[in-house]
């Protein structure tokens, strides 16, 4: 995929950004009732039902249902799946890994954002796969921390890539062994008014400058990592994802906001409060 190109980055307005907010706490809120609701026993299509009822019952609009003829109104992704995994009767089972992507639309603007979890817990998942969701996870916070305005859009690809090679450094010296995929095919994406637009965010280090970061930008910052391979296939249904060597993968995004008085992440219930201060980084009052 190429990056060479230099699209335009929309800047919002502040009020704007607060109805984006809007779409993202309704995002946030339904993968906390998604989560708590994904145990051993329940099908993905019942995830689905959930999320596509709270999501209208908060005045919101699933982004997902009908894009494109997705039938869904979230991607759920398991174990040796990426991502786009269409819900329905599949059950879950403890020490599934399982993705699950939630879009929404509210007054017209789009929020996004996804999580992985171990079905049935951490502690029911193996070492590997823990270690996958865990290191996922602080790719995506140390990607969303190299945003700022006048900023490299490229830093976020640089940060995520660092983040995942540190890790693996970590877990070495620790005594465990991994190898991890970055996913090259499936990158980040502007976001507003439509759920993907302009530019494309890459999760891996690329040469270039690329475009510089606007106050008002708004983006879905999403790794998606693998236990092995980065190469992928769409199955016969032309959307689900899986790895060719059938390693486990995992896929965390958010929405943020980037403006002249700092970042906030949209799609996280506390702004991104608590991860941020992970990087020593205050999030941005947006009232």
């Amino acid at each position: 995929m190429s990056f060479l190109r230099r699209p335009k980055i929309e800047a919002k307005t502040t009020e704007q950004i607060l109805l984006m907010r809007e779409a993202g706490l309704v995002v946030g809120k339904t993968l906390q009732r998604v989560r708590e609701r994904a145990v051993p026993g329940i099908t993905t299509g019942q995830l689905d039902a959930l999320a596509e009822e709270h999501i209208r019952s908060l005045d919101s609009v699933p982004s997902f249902k009908g894009y494109h003829g997705f039938p869904g109104s979230l991607c759920v992704s398991v174990n040796e799946e990426v991502v786009h995994g269409i819900p329905g009767e599949r059950v879950l089972h403890e020490g599934d890994l399982v993705s699950i992507d939630c879009g929404a639309i509210f007054s017209g603007w789009h929020g996004d954002a996804a999580i992985s979890l171990i079905v049935g817990g951490p502690e029911a998942g193996s070492a590997q796969d823990r270690a996958l969701v865990e290191d996922t996870e602080a790719a995506l916070w140390a990607g969303i921390a190299a945003l700022r305005v006048g900023g490299r859009l490229f830093d976020v690809g640089d940060a995520v890539e660092g983040s995942v090679e540190g890790a693996l450094e970590r877990r070495r010296i620790a005594g465990q062994d991994l190898s991890y995929g970055i996913l090259e095919d499936y990158v980040g994406h502007g976001i507003g008014t439509e759920m993907h637009m302009d530019p494309n965010v890459p999760n891996y280090a690329v040469s270039g400058k690329g475009p510089n970061v606007p106050s008002g930008a708004t983006l879905a910052i999403e790794p998606m990592i693998t236990l092995g391979t980065i190469e992928t296939t769409t199955l016969d249904d032309d959307w689900t994802v899986i790895t060719n060597d059938r390693s486990r993968a995992a896929h965390w995004e958010n929405t943020v906001a980037v403006t002249d008085a700092g970042l906030w992440v949209l799609t996280a219930l506390d702004g991104g409060q608590a991860k941020l201060a992970e990087h020593g980084i205050t999030i941005a009052p947006l009232d």
